[in-house]
């Protein structure tokens, strides 16, 4: 189902977009595949799990199945959970090794506390700031999957979440739900003056705050890594991201992130 002229999310629920016409592109179409694939890497790579050491992860949007391959290959045991019944299939037929879930991130994360190593997600988290009927409540169902997210971490593991923010006021809302349920952490943004290439990695810690990721850049001697980070405590400080760690309530980050794919 096509929505041209305007975010895939702004046409409806993510289940309605992901039906099977989508499924198949991420099956079929080369470039996706890539996209997706690396996006996955680098999620994994910031994640900074213990070198050599198999882990239990959650893949959340985890769609056709395309990042658990990853997580397999990496020597990875994986869980995903989708909304759309359309991309599960396709993992199916693409015989994914994870166990997959259908279920709405929005409405909490039904697994015992402290079940897993780490989770990953690519490209799903901004679908919860849209409300597709009366009873959404973005800001509450933000709550709910991030604080359902912080319990079945196990204490002191990490969530990498990429994902497409509308504006800075979108970001915003994201990560102040995040600090309600507990995590620190915050943003890297790779390659931040690119309108292709620049990728927004949501990094957050379930257990005392800890060192924020280097963000790629195309030339590290003339760009410094755009991070932000925040922690739990409440306030309402504001401005651009600094060059060196600071710990700020909010994630704010330079320039605009209108232009990116």
């Amino acid at each position: 189902m096509a929505f041209r002229g305007k975010r895939p999310e702004h046409g409806g629920p993510p289940e309605l977009f992901y039906d099977k016409n989508e499924a198949r592109k991420y099956v079929r179409n080369s470039r996706m595949i890539d996209v997706q694939t690396k996006m996955a890497g680098r999620a994994l790579e910031l994640l900074c799990l213990p070198e050599g050491q198999p882990c239990y992860l959650l893949d959340i949007g985890c769609g056709s199945g395309l990042s658990g391959d990853y997580l397999s290959d990496e020597g990875h045991y994986w869980v995903g959970i989708d909304i759309s019944p359309a991309m599960l299939d396709a993992a199916l037929d693409r015989d994914t090794e994870g166990d997959l879930l259908l279920g709405d991130m929005g409405q909490g994360i039904p697994f015992k506390p402290g079940t897993f190593d780490g989770c990953i997600s690519i490209s799903a988290v901004q679908w919860l700031c849209n409300a597709n009927k009366k009873s959404d409540i973005p800001a509450k169902r933000l709550y709910c999957f991030f604080s359902s997210l912080y319990s079945v971490l196990v204490r002191g593991a990490r969530a990498v979440l990429q994902l497409y923010p509308e504006n800075s006021e979108q970001l915003e809302l994201i990560t102040i739900q995040a600090t309600k349920a507990g995590f620190t952490g915050g943003v890297v943004v790779d390659f931040p003056n690119s309108a292709k290439a620049k990728k927004f990695y949501l990094c957050l810690f379930s257990g005392p705050s800890t060192f924020l990721p280097k963000a790629l850049t195309e030339t590290t001697d003339e760009e410094e890594a755009t991070e932000s980070a925040f922690t739990s405590e409440r306030g309402c400080a504001r401005g651009s991201a600094p060059s060196t760690h600071h710990r700020i309530p909010l994630v704010l980050t330079p320039g605009s992130t209108d232009d990116m794919c």
